[in-house]
């Protein structure tokens, strides 16, 4: 009967605590929706990993890999193929129509990133003083602020850092959290005359053969500037072209629903393997979540500054709430600008303008993401 007891008494309170958190992380995504397709099995993965004597990693007597040790190895480590299959579903699931209609919005994505590049200051200056992290945690750290999922795995990933699985939590979760982080840090830049700013949207037709020339473009151009981000940009702008063309339509719709969906369910479940108890439950996780959130404000605060900025020198006026949807949080973020713009003025229709900047600010983020990459370099 001992043995029947062997993994009660193996259960020691660091992986009990990080059991609970796999719990706490479930409860969010079904009662509260905060990314249920992410923290669902993250959370279960978490369970998974920090059982006693688990079959799921580790290597046994006859050589065998437990499974999510493997899919790790295989999927994210060696190769880090998950992440980049997952952007050809994101690409083809994005529609970049309202921001070829209104080019500037470019802007707006690029603006949008100002936190990252904060973070990754404010942590390596955090880490020279205690130690505690080092520059590929602050890189890995910063990339938090792209509100980009997959980025930010793929980024803390190649960095070699111990940190992955609080780095894609607290990703995913400040991602959920973006109707409650956004308005807060609009509001405190903005006064409600600025957020009355009416922007009247005239729908500029955009020609098949310009949305097929952009990913290409785009693809061409980053590579050139940046090529460091050209596995990112590539995958994701090869979706995007998968769908533009309009003889892939049944590829299409496989990348865009089932590709993405499996894709993101093995995702979740593998980046666990980083949630064991010894890794996670650390003062580490805390800063990290403070730098975390301080990186997606800033973002915010650093579009709406951008637009604030334009208005200077424009006769018409932009609402500066359209910078803040520069972020990658695609469409939470541009959701929050329209729901804001409604409640200054009931009149008010920013959807467009912010959509556009959204998913400027999807390309921004994978070629920040890019960027990093080459520092890490």
């Amino acid at each position: 009967m001992d043995f029947l007891l062997e993994g009660i008494s193996s259960l020691d309170p660091l992986s009990a605590g990080m059991i609970l958190i796999g719990l706490v992380l479930i409860f969010l995504a079904i009662k509260f929706q905060m990314e249920p397709a992410l923290l669902l099995p993250i959370g279960f993965g978490a369970i998974l990993v920090n059982l006693p004597n688990s079959g799921v990693i580790g290597v046994d007597d006859s050589g065998f890999v437990g499974i999510i040790q493997w899919l790790y190895e295989v999927g994210i480590e060696m190769s880090e193929a998950m992440p980049l299959l997952l952007f050809i579903g994101i690409g083809a699931m994005i529609d970049f129509g309202p921001l070829l209609s209104n080019p500037k919005l470019l802007f707006f994505g690029a603006a949008a990133q100002v936190g990252i590049f904060l973070t990754v200051i404010l942590a390596s200056w955090i880490g020279s003083v205690t130690g505690i992290i080092d520059f590929k945690d602050a890189l890995s750290i910063g990339i938090i602020g792209a509100a980009d999922g997959p980025t930010s795995i793929l980024v803390a990933i190649t960095s070699g850092t111990k940190y992955v699985g609080a780095i894609t939590v607290v990703a995913y979760s400040y991602m959920a959290l973006v109707p409650i982080i956004q308005p807060f840090a609009i509001k405190l830049v903005t006064t409600k005359r600025e957020r009355m700013i009416p922007m009247p949207y005239s729908s500029n037709s955009v020609s098949k053969l310009t949305k097929i020339l952009f990913p290409i473009v785009v693809t061409l151009v980053a590579g050139l500037i940046a090529p460091a981000s050209i596995a990112l940009v590539g995958f994701l702008m090869f979706g995007n072209l998968i769908k533009e063309c309009g003889v892939l339509s049944s590829l299409s719709e496989t990348a865009s629903k089932v590709l993405s969906n499996l894709i993101t369910l093995l995702l979740g479940i593998t980046i666990a393997f980083n949630m064991k108890a010894e890794d996670f439950l650390t003062p580490v996780t805390l800063l990290i979540m403070s730098l975390g959130l301080f990186a997606f404000v800033f973002d915010t605060v650093g579009g709406v500054m951008f637009a604030k900025l334009l208005n200077l020198f424009l006769k018409k006026k932009i609402n500066p709430m359209v910078g803040a949807a520069g972020i990658s949080a695609f469409p939470m973020s541009a959701r929050v600008v329209q729901k804001l713009g409604q409640e200054a003025d009931p009149q008010n229709h920013l959807l467009m303008h912010a959509v556009g900047a959204n998913v400027a600010g999807q390309i921004a983020s994978v070629i920040a993401g890019g960027m990093i990459l080459s520092f890490l370099a």
